[in-house]
C-alpha cells in the first residue's frame, strides 16, 4: 500500500495568484483582451452596483421555470446528476432542498431572452458587454445551498461568473486533456477527471495531474465580483453559504479551433447526450 500524501489545498488558498482589477479596468481593457490573454482575472464590479439577492431574485422571478439539478453529497460520486423542472420560488421554498443530508440540490435557468431580468438582476447592463444573446451563448441563473460541490471539468465556452450573494471556493487549473485523467469519453464524460476533487488527488494513481496542478489557482468569489474563466481550463466549485446566488455568462470563441481536444469533446458529447436523451447542461432558454 502507497504511503504517499494526496495532494491537498483544502486547508486554505494556494496555488499561484489571481489577477484582481477593478470594472473600470475591465472595461478599459475590453472583454476581447481578456479572452486573449486566457488567464483567470477576478474583477472587483463598482460600488454602486446593486444586484439582486435572494428576496429580489424570488419576487421578480418566483414563477420561472427552472431545472432542478440533484446528486448525492458525496464529491466521489461518479454517476450523473437527475433533473427536474421546479418552479424558482419552490426551491425557495421548500426546506428538503437544503436539510436532505444524502443530497445535493441545485438550480439553473438561462434568462439570456429575458434581458430586462438580467439587467434587474445583476444591476447594470449586461448586454453591451457579453452580447450573450448571440447563437450557443447564455446568461445562467444558478442558485446552490451551501456544501454544493462541482466536480472538476472544463467548459468550452468562455465563462464570466458574477456572485450576488454567498461565496463560492473556485480551484482552477490550466488546459490540459491525458494529463487530468479524463473519464470515459464514449460514455460522455470527457470533460471530466477521473480525479473528482483537485483537494484530495493521489499522487501514485495521477502523476502526471501533480505537476499540473503545481500552477492551479484558488480563490473564494464573493458578492460584487466576477471572475473571468477561459474555456478549456479545468475548475471546480464549492458553495460556501446556506444561500449562494450567482449569473454566469457563457460565450462561444474561436479559440476552441486552438484546443482541438476541447473542441472534439465539446462536439462528441453534445452528440452523446442527444442521442441518449442526456440534460447536456445548455438550459433550456426561458421565453421572453
Amino acid at each position: 500500500m502507497s504511503t504517499a500524501q494526496p495532494v491537498s489545498g483544502r486547508d486554505g488558498l494556494g496555488g499561484l495568484p489571481v489577477p484582481r482589477i477593478s470594472f473600470e479596468e475591465f472595461t478599459a481593457f475590453g472583454i476581447r483582451a481578456l479572452i486573449r490573454a486566457d488567464v483567470p482575472v477576478v474583477i472587483t464590479l463598482p460600488a454602486d452596483v446593486q444586484g439582486l439577492g435572494r428576496q429580489g431574485v424570488a419576487e421578480r422571478l418566483g414563477d420561472m421555470a427552472v431545472t432542478l439539478f440533484t446528486e448525492p453529497s458525496n464529491k466521489q460520486n461518479s454517476e450523473r446528476w437527475t433533473t427536474t423542472e421546479i418552479r424558482l420560488r419552490d426551491f425557495f421554498a421548500d426546506d428538503k432542498y437544503l436539510t436532505d443530508p444524502g443530497t445535493w440540490n441545485r438550480i439553473v435557468s438561462n434568462i439570456r431572452n429575458s434581458p430586462a431580468d438580467v439587467d434587474a438582476v445583476l444591476g447594470f447592463d449586461a448586454g453591451a458587454l457579453f452580447d450573450y444573446r448571440r447563437s450557443l451563448n447564455a446568461a445562467n441563473l444558478w442558485i446552490s445551498h451551501k456544501g454544493v460541490f462541482t466536480q472538476s471539468h472544463f467548459d468550452e465556452l468562455e465563462n464570466f461568473n458574477i456572485a450576488l450573494e454567498g461565496r463560492k471556493r473556485f480551484v482552477l487549473s490550466p488546459p490540459g486533456s491525458f494529463e487530468y485523467y479524463p473519464r470515459s469519453l464514449a460514455r460522455g464524460f470527457g470533460d471530466k477527471s477521473q480525479a473528482f476533487d483537485f483537494d484530495d488527488v493521489d499522487p501514485v494513481r495521477f502523476p502526471k495531474l501533480v505537476s499540473k496542478l503545481a500552477e492551479r489557482r484558488e480563490l473564494i468569489l464573493e458578492p460584487g465580483q466576477m471572475l473571468y474563466l477561459p474555456l478549456g481550463w479545468w475548475h471546480q466549485a464549492e458553495s460556501l453559504e446556506e444561500m449562494n446566488i450567482n449569473v454566469n455568462f457563457w460565450l462561444r470563441d474561436p479559440k476552441i479551433f486552438r484546443r482541438p481536444y476541447v473542441l472534439g469533446v465539446a462536439l462528441y458529447t453534445a452528440a452523446y447526450r442527444k442521442l441518449k436523451g442526456v440534460y447536456n447542461y445548455q438550459p433550456a432558454e426561458v421565453a421572453s
